[in-house]
């Protein structure tokens, strides 16, 4: 297990707007909004035969949570690209879906306010479950385009070799 430096000085939790993505080796361009890491554990409720006015918990399956990222609409294709490999409309038969390669390992990586890497996680086996071309369209509206993905995953992890760094001091 991996032992954590402790920055005595800092005091202030980190800011939840400092982040990037990546995936294939490249980070995700114009990307504004990430939802939640997260993970829940079934609980699995039993009794013993002796003991009938009780219950005891178990932990069973873990699940986790789909990742939802938005960005502004723009002319990359990357979001759009990836939504094809799982199914991609008017296809002849057999190509609809790219088995090999439709799923894909991703990192997130968290900065402080100087632009320090101070976390990083890895997130595997995702796939795009959902995709938004264009959000609701309103000529009254005075708002950025953005555009969606929903990426199911099995799973994430610290990557621990990202530790606390030392914070400049100006």
């Amino acid at each position: 297990m991996a032992q954590f430096s402790v920055n005595t000085s800092r005091f202030d939790p980190y800011k939840n707007y400092k982040f990037r993505l990546k995936w294939d080796g490249r980070f995700v361009a114009g990307l504004s909004k990430m939802s939640a890491l997260k993970r829940t554990t079934e609980v699995v409720t039993h009794r013993e035969g002796g003991d009938p006015s009780t219950s005891r918990k178990s932990p069973g399956r873990s699940e986790y949570e789909a990742i939802t990222l938005e960005r502004g609409v723009t002319h990359d294709l990357e979001f759009e690209n990836w939504s094809k490999k799982v199914w991609n409309f008017g296809t002849g038969l057999g190509e609809e879906s790219s088995l090999k390669d439709f799923r894909k390992d991703l990192v997130i990586e968290v900065y402080n306010e100087a632009g320090q890497l101070v976390l990083a996680y890895r997130v595997y086996r995702c796939w795009v479950s959902e995709y938004q071309a264009l959000p609701e369209l309103d000529a009254n509206a005075n708002a950025v385009a953005i555009q969606t993905i929903k990426l199911e995953n099995e799973g994430w992890e610290r990557d621990e070799a990202v530790t606390e760094p030392t914070e400049p001091t100006l």
